[in-house]
């Protein structure tokens, strides 16, 4: 039961700080955190697409959110590093964020979909999936939901291979909640209808012009 209480209260830890960087880095495009306890003292290591933004003028950001994290999570010798997101559209949380503060700037609901469905494939997804809902325009609240290529939505491949994110924000309307869905592999057994989907929607939006830059 001690071990148990232990895994729960580490798992806490790893969520709160988690949320603190989320906040700290929201303009360095923040991804996620992974936290790994070595002999040395606890690697902390931040994903963002913009790492100047974490790092700051000479290092001075770092170290001052090093101190912060020390006395704030009680942690011994915290050792922050950097990692930067090589390509942010194959990222759900940095598109998930991205879409939401384009809706939060008063941006059209689909055309922000779509041209972040179309930057996610061209960035070399398998498959996307963005689903929006909430009071998108007028009283009555709604879903939209939008696809490109292939997505597993069940079994082990939906669990293994499709990266998600969701999160919700306040618009003047009311609050609206955005999901994104990301495959980025493709099982041998799926690589057929991942041809025949792609074939589909190329022919489809060919039709279409393209969204603008958001």
């Amino acid at each position: 039961m001690a071990i148990e209480k232990m895994f729960v209260k580490e798992g806490i830890k790893e969520s709160e700080i988690e949320e603190y960087l989320a906040k700290r880095f929201k303009k360095a495009d923040y991804s996620h955190t992974e936290i790994e306890r070595t002999p040395m003292g606890t690697r902390i290591v931040v994903y963002a697409s913009r790492p100047g933004l974490v790092i700051g003028r000479s290092g001075r950001k770092i170290a001052e959110i090093t101190e912060e994290i020390k006395i704030k999570f009680g942690f011994e010798n915290p050792l922050l590093d950097v990692k930067e997101v090589n390509n942010p559209f194959l990222d759900a949380k940095i598109v998930a964020k991205r879409i939401t503060e384009a809706l939060e700037r008063g941006g059209n609901y689909k055309r922000i979909v779509n041209f972040y469905l179309d930057r996610v494939m061209e960035a070399g997804a398998v498959g996307a999936q963005i689903n929006v809902k909430g009071k998108l325009s007028g009283d009555k609240a709604r879903v939209f939901k939008a696809k490109r290529g292939f997505i597993a939505h069940s079994g082990d491949y939906a669990e293994t291979l499709v990266e998600r994110s969701s999160i919700q924000s306040m618009l003047r309307p009311g609050i609206v909640g955005v999901e994104v869905k990301i495959m980025l592999q493709t099982p041998k057994e799926f690589e057929l209808k991942v041809v025949e989907a792609k074939a589909g929607e190329k022919a489809e939006t060919a039709k279409k012009d393209k969204p603008q830059e958001i």
